[in-house]
């Protein structure tokens, strides 16, 4: 049983234009993932002919806040053009809205019912968007330990008990193991419960955010376990290569990961 395997364009291969990363990341096999596609040439990108599974789904405010949701869906009602013209299947949205360094734009350090409640809502707009142009939103877990501090109903079973209230099609759980492990741990039984309301599992190690097989996580468990579930989605690999920006560490690190979640 094989994974699709997905690896994100803004983190490796640093050195090189962003075109030049994404046609090495397609030449080797993988799909692609994006961040930010706002002031980027999406008709060249689009023309090298790779497959793009993921970009960010907005660009302001907040899912669970009240004041500022609306701002989540006008936003991504304007990437959807985007999207469509470069293929991408998921847009990636988070919690909360991320500032510089992906910290909080403001920040909270407990969540409320009114949070829920919005989040809920929010969501199930997002699905009603994604149902008419055939894209599924995707709710990032984060943690809120070491990167991304402040954002509340960030941690895997918050998002993954909004994503199952919505039990919508269009909204799934981006499932973050990198986010994971720094704040909860448990990987395999994460994996195991979340799989009918997850699109995707991103991958990176820990400590350091580096590709498979340079920390603490052990992944050809993790693959195991995600075959074991029959899940035959994309694994996406958002970490930076441990060997710093250049080439031959990214082709290094792109090789680590498949090896990761190869057939054994």
């Amino acid at each position: 049983m094989s994974f699709r395997l997905a690896v994100c364009a803004e983190m490796v291969y640093g050195e090189l234009p962003l075109i030049d990363r994404v046609r090495r990341i397609h030449d080797q096999g993988f799909e692609v993932e994006l961040w930010d596609t706002r002031g980027r040439d999406i008709r060249t990108l689009a023309a090298t002919g790779a497959t793009f599974s993921s970009m960010s789904g907005y660009f302001g405010g907040s899912v669970i806040d009240p004041a500022t949701a609306h701002e989540v869906l006008a936003s991504a009602e304007k990437l959807i053009p985007t999207a469509l013209e470069l293929g991408v299947e998921r847009m990636v949205v988070h919690p909360g809205e991320l500032g510089e360094g992906g910290r909080a734009v403001r920040p909270l350090q407990r969540s409320t019912g009114e949070m829920w409640l919005t989040g809920l809502r929010t969501l199930e707009q997002l699905a009603e968007l994604g149902q008419r142009h055939g894209i599924v939103f995707a709710l990032e877990n984060l943690n809120t330990i070491l990167d991304h501090p402040g954002i509340p109903l960030a941690r895997a079973k918050d998002t993954h008990a909004l994503v199952k209230a919505v039990n919508h099609p269009n909204v799934k759980m981006m499932l973050d193991l990198y986010h994971a492990q720094i704040g909860e741990g448990n990987l395999i039984e994460l994996v195991r419960s979340a799989q009918p309301f997850t699109c995707e599992i991103q991958v990176a190690d820990v400590p350091g955010r580096f590709e498979p097989g340079t920390g603490e996580i052990n992944y050809p468990a993790i693959a195991k376990a995600l075959r074991d579930a029959g899940y035959t989605g994309v694994i996406g690999m958002e970490a930076n290569a441990i060997g710093g920006q250049g080439i031959q560490a990214g082709d290094a690190a792109l090789a680590a990961f498949r090896a990761a979640f190869s057939p054994n």
